[in-house]
């Protein structure tokens, strides 16, 4: 399906803190040579929230599920009885994280973190970014002098503190 060939597969040490079914799609996931990408494209869905369903943090609808059965191979049974249950979400890894790629995210939310509250609160007012109705993307962008960059787009509702 794609000729990628940079393919993201399971880093074994976050095995136990997953789902089983996390193991099964990235095994066939791999096998097929699949992208998040390629995958959101066949779910109609964004690739972080794909990459969300392979990682145990979103809940697969019915949809998804037969789509991913089909695209993966994979039983429609097994990953109807555990993919469409509650996530149990924010155990995927270590705090503060190790991996050095998820530490920068970290990183920058500690370092702009405040800011980023100051401008938004100026913007919007008392209240606070919703991190469930909410959408990402992730694009590569390439300067005039080849140089690659990474843009991040995190789009949440505002969601206004009320006085009661």
């Amino acid at each position: 399906m794609t000729d990628h060939t940079n393919i993201a597969t399971l880093d074994s040490t976050l095995v136990d803190r997953l789902p089983a079914y996390s193991k099964t799609l990235f095994e066939a996931k791999a096998t097929k040579k699949l992208t998040f990408e390629a995958i959101a494209k066949e779910l109609g869905r964004g690739e972080v929230a794909v990459a969300a369903l392979f990682y145990g943090q979103a809940q697969a609808s019915a949809e998804d599920v037969e789509k991913l059965s089909t695209l993966l191979k994979v039983s429609k049974e097994s990953l109807e009885a555990s993919m469409m249950g509650f996530p149990d979400r924010g155990r995927s890894g270590p705090m503060p994280p190790v991996e050095p790629l998820i530490y920068r995210l970290y990183e920058i939310v500690q370092n702009y973190g405040y800011s980023f509250k100051a401008i938004m609160n100026e913007k919007f007012g008392d209240g606070i970014m919703s991190a469930i109705a909410f959408s990402s993307n992730i694009e590569k962008e390439v300067d005039k002098d080849g140089v690659a960059w990474v843009n991040i787009t995190l789009r949440g509702k505002w969601l206004p503190y009320t006085r009661f």
